[in-house]
């Protein structure tokens, strides 16, 4: 079992910066990679940014140039740093984990996701 706990939500302004974190803990061994997801009320959840188990990163297109992810393998933790936050930014941000099990000669995956944390951008 792995368990997820995401933080740093908050209220700021256009333009302002927010940094999230997410902690890991449990079985984090196998890994797979560990992103975040953001949902809007109405809206479907769409994926902000991920990094892989070799560093690789992908970010949505609405990310790119503003937000930055990044992994403490050390600490099993990851943070996403979001820069120039804009009204549409105002989400639920999930952070999710994806881990590779093998049971009976069957590989499989699962993802595992935290409660959420809530950010608001105002005007």
């Amino acid at each position: 079992q792995v368990q997820v706990v995401e933080s740093g939500g908050g209220l700021v302004q256009v333009g302002e910066s927010l940094t999230l974190s997410c902690v890991i803990s449990g079985n984090t061994s196998n890994i797979n990679s560990i992103g975040w997801d953001r949902q809007a009320p109405g809206e479907v959840r769409e994926l902000v940014a991920v990094v892989t188990n070799n560093g690789r990163t992908d970010y949505g297109d609405f990310a790119r140039g503003r937000f930055t992810i990044s992994r403490d393998n050390n600490r099993n933790t990851v943070t996403l740093q979001m820069n120039n936050l804009q009204l549409e930014d105002t989400a639920v941000y999930y952070c999710n984990v994806d881990v590779a099990y093998s049971s009976g000669g069957l590989n499989y995956e699962k993802n595992y996701w935290g409660q959420g944390t809530q950010v608001t951008v105002s005007s």
